[in-house]
């Protein structure tokens, strides 16, 4: 960066990311926005456009761009069909260029309650890499990270001014991303879910290796306010890939696992119960449905004793309803605590989760979740067993 040094460079975007990072440390404040208990309106990205080609076939037939379009509105279709009252609203519907930033504020502006990027993988070293991956906002821990995260943010290139609109961030500078390790994304856990749920749906096919869960530093991540993923689903340099991209059937079949993962995160995030959970509760109500026949001459005082020994049997379970998920432990005062004095912790990977309320059954823990969502917005339902976190 010609005329400018690292440390003038980092001074610079801490000024203009600062209020940006308070927002997403303290997970509310007058401006941001409130998740609704429901996911009301879904915003699905197709990668490239326009100008820009993307990732393109080695015989020069397939460009990233209409594979990305394509499963985008395949996928959108499948949300609308199945859920006429998500709003499904595309970054790009046809094939047009759109800036990454204006990508982020049609998700921001239309107050999305999450946020998909839809693109393909290439490399040019070898035509043997294959598989799915799906990218969460972070800083690149290795350099194959830091490679995808330099060619998708490359786009901005074709931008008019771009240097100006994106406070001189280059995407083949280091230092550039440096700034993304400061960033503490209130909706990580979120992004986490869904990104997990993606590739799980992705090992059943067409293309079958799974590449996992990873960060990196996306622009058009970064300046999403919901929970957003940056999804590849596989190599077009890849011969096996590349076919399955090309066809018809491999198409649907990706928009389905995606619908598949989008169908699963929607009744986690609503606090819809697994069969699991509906096969506890269904117990507990024949349990006392049994109690109260048989204590009909008058030994009702106990039911309750019997109902709880019972419904402990079915798999030592409780739930609990994440607020923050920190780098460190808060005091009991601190103000990202929002006075919640019943707020406790679990550590897990480094991690202090906070969580609020022990519950039975997932829908009393579902009917607490709004009234908590009002005051931590990204809250959201967890698993306890033994006083350890083991799902969602």
């Amino acid at each position: 960066m010609p005329g400018r040094n690292c440390g003038s460079f980092l001074k610079r975007w801490l000024l203009v990311l600062m209020p940006a990072v308070i927002l997403l440390s303290f997970s509310f404040s007058a401006g941001a926005q409130v998740i609704s208990q429901k996911i009301k309106c879904v915003v699905i990205d197709a990668g490239h456009g326009g100008h820009d080609y993307g990732c393109i076939s080695a015989d020069k037939k397939t460009a990233e761009k209409n594979v990305a379009l394509s499963i985008a509105l395949k996928f959108g279709d499948k949300i609308k069909k199945a859920y006429p009252d998500t709003k499904v609203i595309y970054t790009r519907s046809k094939d047009v260029f759109v800036p990454l930033d204006e990508r982020a504020d049609i998700a921001n502006r239309n107050k999305a309650d999450f946020f998909i990027s839809i693109h393909v993988n290439s490399t040019g070293k070898s035509r043997q890499a294959t598989g799915t991956e799906t990218f969460t906002m972070g800083a690149h821990v290795n350099s194959k990270n830091f490679e995808i995260s330099k060619r998708e943010n490359s786009v901005i290139l074709l931008e008019d001014d771009y240097n100006t609109k994106y406070e001189g961030f280059k995407p083949d500078s280091p230092e550039s991303y440096i700034i993304f390790s400061l960033l503490q994304n209130a909706y990580s856990e979120q992004s986490l879910i869904f990104a997990q749920l993606i590739q799980k749906e992705y090992v059943k096919g067409p293309i079958k290796y799974n590449r996992g869960v990873k960060q990196a530093g996306f622009l058009v991540l970064w300046r999403t306010t919901m929970p957003s993923v940056l999804t590849e689903i596989g190599f077009i340099s890849n011969p096996n890939d590349l076919a399955q991209m090309r066809s018809e059937k491999g198409r649907e079949q990706i928009a389905d696992r995606l619908f598949t993962a989008f169908s699963k995160y929607k009744k986690s995030y609503e606090g819809v119960g697994s069969e699991s959970d509906a096969a506890v509760e269904n117990e507990r109500l024949a349990v006392e449905d049994d109690e109260k026949e048989t204590t009909a001459d008058g030994g009702s005082e106990n039911v309750e004793k019997n109902v709880e020994k019972k419904i402990e049997k079915n798999d030592g379970l409780t739930y609990s309803i994440q607020i923050l998920s920190v780098a460190k432990k808060l005091k009991p005062s601190s103000p990202e605590l929002k006075g919640r004095k019943d707020a406790e912790f679990t550590k897990v990977k480094g991690l202090y989760k906070y969580h609020i309320g022990t519950y039975r059954t997932w829908g009393e823990a579902a009917k607490d979740l709004p009234k908590i969502r009002r005051i931590f917005n990204g809250a959201f339902i967890i698993k306890m067993s033994d006083g350890e976190i083991v799902g969602n």
